[in-house]
């Protein structure tokens, strides 16, 4: 091989390096902007945490889901970048789930007492497919959940997003986001979010 061949190869083997460096790195990380670490936040929502939320984790680890898309009830595309100034309660569900059928009641109730100007219960239903908003909506009304809006991920690629990165491995599954978009709160399975234990983390949360 000639030095000029050399030298050649040796730059295609950097720029490879390179390349499977990159992807490696940022296999199965958001493509948002990078949350700063939430060690302060996290700590509050672990230390509210007792009881029946007591499986809830404050995490806080930078991870931000401001990219995270999904649609409206009119099938309208939004992301988690458009609440933007709310904290938040996002709990991924859908009507074939049975724990998550259970759940919802519960967080109707939360959304009743607590949702205002800076905070929000944010649901994102996964029935799959065309049909899917049809039966979420037919769900909610029978269950007279007049409070919880209609958000969809019918494609199942939120979720993904979450799965991709190890922070939840079924339905339902329930994040705590600061006004920033970051998470900072993690619990996988149902919660009886309207008891005083799960009023406690809601506080926690208003007031970050």
């Amino acid at each position: 091989m000639t030095p000029r061949r050399m030298i050649f190869a040796a730059l295609v083997v950097a720029v490879v390096a390179i390349a499977i460096s990159f992807y490696v790195g940022n296999a199965g990380v958001s493509t948002a902007a990078p949350c700063a670490p939430q060690p302060a936040e996290a700590k509050a929502i672990d230390q509210s945490a007792m009881g029946r939320l007591a499986a809830l984790n404050g995490t806080g680890t930078g991870r931000g889901y401001s990219d995270m898309k999904f649609t409206d009830a009119n099938g309208k595309p939004v992301t988690l970048g458009d609440f933007a100034g709310k904290t938040l309660l996002v709990n991924f569900w859908a009507s074939w789930c049975v724990p998550c059928r259970a759940e919802m009641p519960a967080l109707d109730k939360v959304a009743a007492q607590f949702n205002d100007a800076n905070f929000m219960v944010l649901p994102i239903n996964l029935d799959l497919g065309a049909s899917g908003l049809d039966k979420a909506k037919q769900f909610l009304g029978a269950g007279g959940l007049t409070h919880l809006p209609l958000y969809a991920d019918p494609t199942f690629e939120a979720f993904k997003q979450l799965q991709t990165s190890a922070v939840a491995t079924g339905l339902p599954t329930s994040l705590l986001i600061n006004k920033k978009g970051c998470e900072i709160g993690v619990l996988q399975g149902p919660a009886e979010w309207d008891s005083p234990d799960g009023a406690d983390v809601i506080k926690a949360l208003k007031s970050i």
